[in-house]
């Protein structure tokens, strides 16, 4: 009999990558949904590429105790994927950061009663370099959540804190996935993510010109096969992996990977830093970005590789692979 999985955020562009690795490796799933009116739509995604016979769905809500107990009964892992994705600033911090740390509070005190082996946890890079101007990194660096680093860098860095303080000392092991900027196509017809919001406006001309950002990369397929792989290896319990290029990857060069590949839409030149800052005074989502405006941090994911056998899909493969989905 195959092994049950509680997945949570399945509705998700990383979660749905990860049902469908879990599906192809023989595992038994069991996704989270808020609401069961996106069960179908997320099936069929699913359905594209995995069978989808050994996949159930629950209803639970980050922000409710409800539900989370029975979702989790009989389970040997959990991957918590779930977690709101805005880089946009948010004159309220906490209606980000509240949803995802009580929310992995939840999911990592409900795993550890019900006596799960172990739980797998989406981070980001984030937690462990926003603030930072640059040099380079490993999974031993934290974000400093008390600096001024954005809601969301905030909410993952004291999210993934919780998780680590939960878990330490109780049998249950934990390991988690700190992905860089993620690319690739989405399995579901249904947009999210912002990293899919920014591929789509530079395709339809929307970004006119670039900000002088660099962000460490990661195909989405790459990260669902590391959560999955994370769940059962040799070494990997009580490690943070590093799932991004060493190298940051600037974002005229991505525009130039677009425009090679036909987008001829999409624009190469480079916002002035004074326009992005009185921008920011009327859009959050260019607030959001002043943070990470020129910072080069590198990163170091040798642990990754070692403990996970983690074989990158080339930047360029990742880029082409996710304009073509949205064009399509």
């Amino acid at each position: 009999m195959s092994e049950r999985v509680l997945l949570t955020g399945i509705t998700g562009y990383i979660g749905q990558h990860c049902g469908a690795e879990l599906l192809n490796q023989g595992y038994e799933v069991v996704g989270t949904v808020r609401s069961l009116a996106k069960v179908e739509a997320t099936k069929a995604a699913i359905a594209k590429v995995a069978p989808v016979d050994k996949l159930s769905f629950v209803q639970a809500d980050l922000l409710s105790d409800d539900g989370w107990d029975e979702a989790v009964q009989g389970c040997a892992f959990v991957v918590h994927v779930a977690s709101p994705f805005v880089l946009g600033h948010h004159k309220d911090e906490s209606e980000l950061i509240r949803p995802a740390v009580d929310g992995t509070k939840r999911v990592v005190a409900a795993a550890q009663k019900a006596g799960v082996r172990r739980l797998v946890l989406t981070s980001s890079v984030l937690s462990m370099i926003a603030g930072k101007h640059g040099g380079r990194h490993g999974p031993e660096a934290w974000s400093d959540h008390e600096a001024e680093i954005g809601a969301y860098s905030k909410s993952k860095t004291l999210a993934e804190r919780a998780a680590w303080d939960i878990a330490e000392g109780g049998a249950m092991e934990l390991a988690v996935i700190n992905p860089g900027g993620v690319f690739g196509p989405s399995l579901g017809a249904e947009i999210d993510g912002q990293s899919v919001t920014m591929m789509t406006d530079m395709i339809n001309g929307k970004m006119p010109m670039l900000p002088d950002m660099a962000l460490s990369m990661v195909d989405v397929r790459d990260v669902a096969q590391l959560h999955v792989t994370a769940m059962t290896a040799d070494g990997a319990a009580g490690q943070r992996f590093i799932a991004a290029t060493a190298e940051p990857i600037e974002m005229i060069a991505m525009a130039q990977i677009l425009k090679d590949a036909g987008h001829a839409k999409v624009s190469t030149r480079k916002a002035p830093t004074f326009l992005l800052k009185l921008m920011s005074l009327f859009n959050r989502d260019v607030k959001g970005m002043l943070p990470m405006i020129g910072k080069r941090v590198a990163l170091d994911n040798s642990a990754t590789f070692e403990v996970l056998g983690w074989e990158p899909t080339p930047v360029e493969t990742s880029v082409k692979d996710m304009a073509a989905a949205i064009s399509g």
